[in-house]
């Protein structure tokens, strides 16, 4: 696969209306996008840093993947996202040829209209990590 750079960094919180003043007023970050992506059942609000974004996570249903992060772990870095240049369904393919345990077996819509799908974190060193394309 061919990764031309660090896409985001996925950051699950309780509540994006009480994570945003640390990210805009103490770091001085500007949120630039706020979406709700229903078929995953949760909000998103992003954030630039230099070429990267940062994605705050807010569940919108007890029963969203997020929610159940945060009860587990507690609220902080949920993923790590690469942007994928050669396609998603590529690099899934590769992946799986090389062993590792896949979430999605295709590529799926995500916020910001990307393109994306997510490699087990017990197959990836423990990093929930998530190929995005444009």
């Amino acid at each position: 696969m061919k990764i031309s750079h660090i896409e985001h960094l996925g950051i699950a919180v309780k509540s994006i209306e009480e994570a945003l003043p640390y990210y805009e007023k103490v770091l001085g970050l500007t949120c630039y996008n706020i979406e709700t992506v229903e078929d995953q059942k949760v909000k998103t609000a992003f954030l630039k840093c230099g070429d990267t974004k940062i994605e705050l996570l807010e569940p919108t249903s007890p029963d969203s993947t997020i929610a159940s992060f945060i009860e587990k772990r507690g609220m902080g870095i949920h993923h790590l996202a690469f942007a994928i240049e050669d396609g998603v369904a590529n690099a899934l393919a590769e992946a799986e040829g090389a062993g590792i345990r896949l979430i999605d077996k295709a590529p799926r819509k995500g916020a910001e209209n990307l393109q994306i799908a997510f490699l087990h974190p017990k197959s990836t060193m423990g990093v929930l990590t998530e190929l995005c394309e444009k």
